[in-house]
């Protein structure tokens, strides 16, 4: 009788286990030797789709831009309101604030030059996107620009307070609604 043989592994398994390692315990915890470990897999496995953890962890960057900009972009233009948009953006960003670490662990590691150019590309498509909704809103293109740094900044903050003090944080809708009064 054959033996099944253990399912191959794809890079992007490896992405998926390091995107987890990441939001666990920070970008150092995307190293080769302990994925493996949680993959039951060989380091060969991980030399066979990624030349070395520099490479990993551009995946792993691509991964997250890709997975925590462009498709929640692509999903709110599915909403024909600007405003509907927005309402639908920040409830969807203040739930991520508030389960979410991978975020947290890439501000962290801003100091290492990959990481930086992905938040810095990053924040300013976030900050563009919100700019553009309020713009078709009619708010002027200076303000609107104010309006989504002010925006993402919130984010930010959201972000960080979620994880200091979760208990203090008011239900989504209205933070939701505070923060729309203040873009409009």
């Amino acid at each position: 009788m054959a033996v099944k043989s253990p399912r191959r592994l794809s890079a992007d398994d490896w992405v998926a286990a390091a995107i987890v390692a990441l939001g666990e315990n920070g970008l150092a915890a995307v190293a080769v030797e302990p994925l493996a470990k949680r993959l039951g897999a060989t380091k060969g496995s991980f030399y066979w789709h990624f030349k070395d953890r520099a490479a990993l962890v551009e995946a792993v960057l691509a991964h997250w831009e890709r997975e925590g900009t462009d498709a929640v972009i692509a999903s709110l233009e599915q909403l024909a309101d600007p405003a509907e948009r927005l309402r639908a953006l920040f409830t969807d960003v203040i739930d991520y604030a508030t389960e979410g670490r991978e975020e947290l662990a890439l501000l962290a590691a801003i100091d290492q030059p990959p990481v930086a150019a992905t938040m810095r590309r990053v924040a300013a498509r976030r900050i563009e996107y919100v700019a553009g909704q309020l713009r078709l809103l009619g708010v002027p293109a200076a303000q609107a620009d104010t309006r989504a740094a002010v925006a993402v900044g919130i984010y930010h903050g959201i972000n960080q307070l979620a994880r200091m003090s979760p208990e203090s944080l008011p239900p989504t809708g209205e933070l939701v609604d505070s923060i729309l009064e203040r873009l409009s």
